[in-house]
């Protein structure tokens, strides 16, 4: 059933809200403090999902307060994969042995566009913070018996790992490769938008689009 999806997909935002790419941006943007409202709010409702999940079959008010909190995880992961996007691209510009020195450096001579939209987009997502002061309502219990850690996500970085096997992306993969490669005009470089619902992955095939060896050497 549908509600048996959201503790994954809460636990996925709740790992990218953690990423060190993003939180570098985050930084840099004066917007630390927001990503860490999210990313500690979102750990709290993670802490309960699972007794949620088991008493909402009983309890109306319960699966409405659930699908309240699906929508915000998918806003939430809508702009948190901004956020990627930029690390990512603004790494690209000025190469991959660059320093996160100078990635800070560019990040703050940069229009302030950026920071205004996603500023934006971070107090939308802010509602959740209600969403955490209804589940109190509850008396929902920890599902803390479980030995696995409260955040495994903690050290990762948001560049795709080559070695990882992504199934079911390869095809998409490849059709966007080759849009790029098949590229005649090297002075008016392409712009291929990813576009999808939050949760689809989108972040996932960019980066394995940008590790590809064929597109690596290309570029």
């Amino acid at each position: 059933m549908a509600e048996s999806l959201l503790l994954p997909l809460v636990r996925g935002v709740a790992g990218k809200a953690a990423d060190a790419l993003v939180q570098t941006v985050t930084r840099m943007c004066g917007l630390e403090d927001d990503r860490e409202t999210l990313e500690r709010h979102l750990l709290a409702v993670q802490c309960k999902l699972a007794n949620a999940e088991g008493r909402s079959q009983s309890n109306a008010y319960l699966r409405s307060w659930m699908e309240k909190l699906k929508a915000v995880a998918y806003e939430a992961d809508d702009v948190l994969d901004d956020f990627q996007y930029e690390g990512l691209r603004r790494e690209a510009r000025i190469g991959k042995s660059t320093s996160r020195k100078v990635l800070s450096y560019v990040t703050y001579h940069s229009p302030l566009l950026f920071r205004f939209a996603m500023s934006r987009k971070l107090k939308s997502v802010s509602k959740i913070k209600e969403l955490v002061e209804e589940m109190k309502m509850f008396g929902l219990e920890n599902s803390g018996n479980r030995q696995e850690p409260l955040h495994p996500w903690r050290e990762t970085h948001s560049k795709l790992d080559e070695s990882t096997d992504i199934f079911g992306r390869d095809d998409d993969k490849e059709r966007v490769v080759k849009l790029l490669l098949d590229q005649q005009d090297q002075q008016k470089v392409q712009v291929l938008p990813i576009f999808g619902m939050g949760g689809l992955g989108k972040t996932t095939l960019a980066k394995m689009v940008y590790n590809d060896q064929e597109v690596q050497q290309h570029f």
